[in-house]
């Protein structure tokens, strides 16, 4: 039969080593060849390519109309950032050519456009590249060939708005049945914007404890995915790092001097989709028995240009040598303060619990890490510690309240 005569039918591009991914970024030029095995002579209308680059987005949301009336709003767009397509066999005259038995390559090459977006996996969208051959037979069926490729976006945080120091503060006045506590505060502090995966973040910051009970800060890198259709907005929110400090008593105060917070390997920050975006941010967060928590964001940029040790650096020293003056700090410290292990956190028997949300998001935020960029989590033994507790698992004498015999 006639489509037993194909045997071998796929694409494979030139940048492409044995067993890797090939990974493209704006402006790359992209080669490679159409292979094709014949075990006997094929007539062969034509064999067409194309590539294609899609960023889509989709969600549903169901809504109520009335007691008795329910419907499901579906989001759905899609933007297109690659569109290539061309003939790498077709006859002149229009009518089929035969190709003999045996091993036939059709080499092709196409450059991308100078801009492009990061591929990205996710529950509600993705960003997808892909090249699709097709080969078109007489009264045969088309066979077809597809072969992805990623795309990643350089985000160069050399710039002058990365190397510039992030700070901010925030107060809280703790109530409790309508009794003033006291005043919690935060001051935050890190010496840029711009990092990329491996780095640490030393994290400065100072905790004012007005209250009559202690207080535990905690810090942590999250990140928001924002989906985009017909108007609306999807976000998720997720943890993928973060470190608990210690307890700060009532009437104490406590600093940060270079809190250690290394950025594991997700993906870089996507700021220019119309459909879809990756942000993220540092948070810092003061876990107040009986209230709600103090929270305060600083932004940051996941890059993949790493910091420049000439040139861009000098900024960067500078505005640090500032940085630190402005904190009373004369240099840094040698070593960034290590956070503390996992073990001394949380014990064995509380690791079944820690599912528990991180961060007060809206009810239908997951906190699910999606996509191959954050494949890595799911090689944890243990899944990162809970960033909030409402009540300390073991407090200090000091903050057990004594038991009202009245009460």
């Amino acid at each position: 039969m006639l489509f037993d005569k194909v045997k071998v039918f796929l694409v494979q591009l030139d940048e492409a080593s044995a067993g890797a991914e090939p990974v493209f970024s704006g402006g790359q030029t992209v080669a490679g060849r159409v292979l094709l095995e014949l075990s006997g002579a094929v007539r062969v209308g034509a064999l067409r390519l194309r590539a294609r680059g899609r960023a889509h987005v989709h969600w549903t949301e169901s809504r109520s109309a009335g007691s008795s009336t329910a419907y499901t709003q579906s989001y759905s767009e899609r933007v297109e950032v690659v569109n290539h397509r061309a003939t790498l066999l077709a006859a002149d005259t229009g009518e089929t050519t035969t190709l003999p038995p045996g091993r036939h390559e059709f080499p092709f090459s196409f450059q991308l456009p100078p801009t492009l977006v990061t591929s990205f996996e996710g529950r509600h969208g993705s960003v997808r590249y892909s090249i699709k051959a097709t080969l078109h037979r007489p009264w045969a069926p088309a066979r077809r060939a597809r072969k992805v490729f990623i795309v990643i976006e350089p985000v160069d945080i050399n710039t002058p708005a990365l190397l510039a120091p992030q700070a901010g503060a925030r107060e809280k006045v703790a109530r409790a049945w309508c009794c003033n506590r006291g005043l919690v505060s935060v001051s935050a502090k890190i010496d840029r914007k711009g990092y990329t995966p491996g780095e640490v973040i030393p994290v400065f910051a100072e905790i004012d404890n007005g209250t009559t009970r202690p207080v535990l800060p905690r810090a942590a890198l999250v990140q928001t995915q924002t989906f985009v259709a017909r108007g609306a907005r999807k976000q998720k929110r997720a943890v993928v790092a973060s470190l608990v400090g210690e307890p700060v008593g009532p009437g104490r105060r406590t600093l940060w001097q270079g809190r250690a917070l290394r950025i594991p390997p997700v993906g870089p920050s996507i700021l220019r989709c119309r459909v879809l975006h990756v942000d993220y941010a540092l948070k810092v967060c003061v876990d107040i028995p009986g209230t709600s928590k103090l929270l305060l964001e600083l932004p940051l940029v996941i890059g993949t240009v790493p910091l420049h040790p000439f040139g861009s650096r000098s900024s960067s020293v500078g505005s640090h040598a500032s940085f630190l003056l402005d904190w009373g700090l004369g240099a840094l410290p040698e070593q960034p303060e290590a956070p503390p292990e996992y073990s001394e956190v949380v014990a064995d028997e509380e690791v079944a619990a820690a599912g528990e949300n991180l961060f007060p998001l809206r009810p239908d935020l997951d906190l699910g890490l999606e996509g191959p960029f954050f494949t890595y989590i799911q090689e944890f033994r243990y899944r990162p510690p809970p960033l909030y507790s409402e009540e300390d698992p073991n407090p200090p004498p000091e903050a057990i309240r004594p038991r009202c015999m009245t009460c």
